[in-house]
């Protein structure tokens, strides 16, 4: 599995209702509201033979009211 975090621009005043539409599709390990630049933060395991470009287009991209992403993908540090 790739774990990956993915931050996401709402549009203004759409965050929950984004968070919402995030949640119900169950594809997150955990989901945080965040300050700054970004609204949410989202952290996923994608499958190893899944494409992680096309997991955030696909997943996260068709949500109604998210303006951007941001993906950040991790790697094993230790052996």
């Amino acid at each position: 599995m790739h774990c990956i975090f993915v931050q996401i621009r709402c549009r203004p005043g759409t965050t929950y209702a984004v968070a919402d539409a995030l949640v119900l599709k169950e594809l997150h390990s955990e989901l945080y509201s965040t300050s700054g630049d970004w609204d949410l933060l989202l952290k996923a395991y994608v499958p190893e033979e899944r494409d992680i470009g096309r997991f955030v287009a696909e997943m996260v991209g068709d949500v109604a009211d998210i303006e951007r992403t941001l993906t950040t993908m991790t790697f094993k540090t230790l052996g």
